[in-house]
């Protein structure tokens, strides 16, 4: 297995694959289309073929998670690519990571959550808005649930503390991970 950071040379092999993955080119996050395949990220390899991807923003000091699969489960690829994430997010003075997932992905939610991420946002009806503008969101997901809402879950960096004077202190053993 190989490990690399996008490159322009990986786009059309990244492009394939979010469209595998998530049935078109474009994903949605809170009203927001995005194009992963133009984006930041990490890509792991095995003979030449994904086995992994992972895709990010950065906006002003936050990263959006956009996408993350792992075609090989068990072998730590999400796990890891996650982490790679959350190094590159600290590299980048982010002081938040944060990811949008769907109702129905209860697996992934509790993997985010082993991670550190916490529920903080919850978008009643906005996968019911997003599929007017991509139709190729199913409307029943994993287990055979109706699939409606989003959950945006999140990892603070660095947590702080004002100290009285304007200033900011960072909270010992604040990092989740």
């Amino acid at each position: 297995m190989s490990r690399s950071e996008i490159q322009d040379g990986d786009r059309e092999d990244v492009a394939a694959f979010v469209e595998n993955h998530w049935r078109s080119k474009r994903v949605m996050s809170r009203g927001n289309v995005f194009y992963p395949h133009e984006e930041r990220g990490f890509i792991e390899r095995v003979d030449g073929d994904i086995v992994g991807l992972l895709t990010y923003r950065i906006d002003g000091r936050e990263m959006e998670i956009l996408t993350v699969n792992a075609t090989l489960e068990g072998k730590g690829i999400g796990s890891s690519l996650m982490l790679n994430a959350i190094e590159a997010a600290r590299r980048d003075d982010c002081n938040r990571v944060f990811l949008t997932t769907t109702n129905d992905a209860l697996r992934a939610v509790g993997f985010y959550q082993r991670l550190g991420y916490r529920i903080v946002e919850v978008n009643v009806g906005a996968v019911d808005t997003a599929r007017k503008l991509k139709p190729q969101i199913p409307e029943v997901g994993q287990s055979g649930i109706p699939i409606h809402d989003e959950l945006v879950l999140e990892l603070r960096l660095k947590p702080y503390l004002d100290n009285g004077d304007g200033g900011a202190d960072a909270v010992s053993g604040g990092d989740a991970i």
